[in-house]
């Protein structure tokens, strides 16, 4: 239970942050970008569940990279007074997040 809320916390984190570094994406605060990170990986559950698991390796992480940038397109229309994003904003952040939930440890994920 504490290493999901602590999952949250950090997604959200990451928001915010890719929310400031990055043209095409904009998150309404700490609060929207917590209720953007719930959102997202629900919608991140659903995704996986229609994909399932027969993919190669390859393809999986071209297809994780789509998906993710379909995913966090999509929330916006969920939550749309907490996030904002572009088609290009969410390929950018799809990238960044990418990179950071490849270096961050299993544990704190």
């Amino acid at each position: 239970m504490i290493g999901t809320i602590i999952r949250f916390i950090v997604s959200a984190l990451v928001l915010l942050l890719v929310g400031w570094l990055l043209p095409g994406i904009s998150v309404n605060g700490f609060t929207g970008a917590l209720i953007a990170a719930v959102i997202i990986a629900i919608l991140g559950w659903a995704a996986e569940s229609l994909l399932g698991d027969k993919r190669s390796p390859k393809a999986r992480g071209v297809i994780g990279f789509l998906s993710a940038a379909i995913v966090i397109y999509l929330a916006q229309f969920i939550i749309p007074n907490q996030l904002s994003v572009s088609i290009f904003g969410a390929l950018l952040a799809a990238l960044v997040i990418g990179f950071i939930d490849a270096i961050v440890p299993t544990e704190l994920r």
